[in-house]
């Protein structure tokens, strides 16, 4: 009998700061591998995928934990590693799988190229985008407003108690990699990040600012089910040139598109066989993603039942990825 454990948090003893491009740090489990997939390629071995904390990610890992479970026979551990930390878990054995990266290369340099216990397993297919949004009814009431330009013009409109005299930019979960500080300093703006917690208070917030007219600037991503519910409109920050954001005190450009890539441990891409194919062959459209995270977050679903419907309603897409 197949057992898939989402385990909880569970500490590596690490610190961890979020930065970089478009991400989140966090935990791993630190107890030694029990038959991880990085150590068999059998049948019967037990593949680690991390979740980290946003659900588009969780809609990716639950579709291939699904396929890997009832395709080709593995157990399936899917430990809640917030997601700087997860890489980690390559050193470690705790983790096999990093399904959905967003950019990190210095995490790159560092566990692929210098300690060599990662390698990359292609794109995810999936076109990733961090920006700052305003629900669509300001930027029809507030003429250029989604301009960074005439932000301190419009300020005061969203001050709030934890902001203080400042307009307020809500944040996601702090482990999520962010250029706010850096870009409210650089391109002097009467701002303050306020750390929302979660993805769900950013949800919850961008919701009701549409909802009830509340004013909101507040960081988000594509792709995203939220886009299909709520209309909301991005403010344009000074482009994105190559280079502009390589020294984290000095960004003052907008965040790049990311083609979002899947990192694997060494062990698991010499010795996970089939395992480790499945999960190389894994691509999908943020149409896709959305759909299952959609189900996750609104349809009452858990992680595979979204999984098992989104496999049966689409098996010309996945079964591309089974090896043969």
């Amino acid at each position: 009998m197949k057992i898939r454990l989402l385990a909880g948090l569970v500490a590596l003893g690490l610190a961890a700061t979020g930065c970089g491009g478009a991400t989140v740090d966090g935990t791993a489990g630190s107890s030694a591998p029990t038959g991880g997939a990085g150590a068999s390629a059998g049948p019967s071995g037990t593949v680690k995928i991390a979740i980290n904390p946003w659900v588009g990610y969780e809609a990716s890992a639950n579709v291939v934990a699904y396929l890997l479970e009832n395709e080709l026979g593995h157990d399936v551990e899917l430990p809640e590693i917030k997601e700087q930390l997860a890489w980690e878990g390559f050193e470690t054995g705790d983790v096999d799988v990093i399904i959905e990266n967003w950019g990190h290369p210095d995490l790159k340099k560092q566990f692929i190229e210098e300690k060599k216990v990662a390698v990359e397993a292609g794109s995810t297919g999936n076109k990733g985008v961090i920006g700052w949004y305003i629900p669509k009814w300001m930027a029809d009431e507030y003429p250029g407003i989604t301009d960074y330009r005439n932000l301190n013009k419009y300020a005061e409109l969203f001050r709030t108690s934890e902001s203080g005299d400042q307009g307020q930019l809500l944040f996601g979960d702090p482990s999520y990699v962010s250029n706010e500080d850096a870009l409210i300093r650089n391109l002097k703006l009467d701002y303050k990040v306020v750390v929302g917690g979660s993805e769900a208070a950013l949800i919850k917030s961008a919701q009701q600012a549409q909802e009830q007219r509340r004013p909101l600037l507040f960081y988000f991503w594509d792709p995203h089910w939220l886009f299909s519910e709520t209309e909301l409109v991005r403010v344009n920050l000074p482009p994105y040139t190559e280079g502009c954001d390589a020294d984290p005190k000095k960004v003052a450009c907008d965040y790049p598109e990311m083609d979002l890539d899947k990192i694997v441990s060494k062990r698991f891409a010499d010795t996970g066989g089939k395992a480790y194919e499945l999960v190389k062959n894994f691509s999908w459209t943020n149409e896709h993603q959305n759909a299952v995270a959609d189900d996750m977050t609104n349809g009452g679903m858990t992680g595979e039942e979204a999984a098992k419907k989104w496999v049966e309603a689409n098996p010309s897409v996945w079964q591309a990825w089974i090896p043969k």
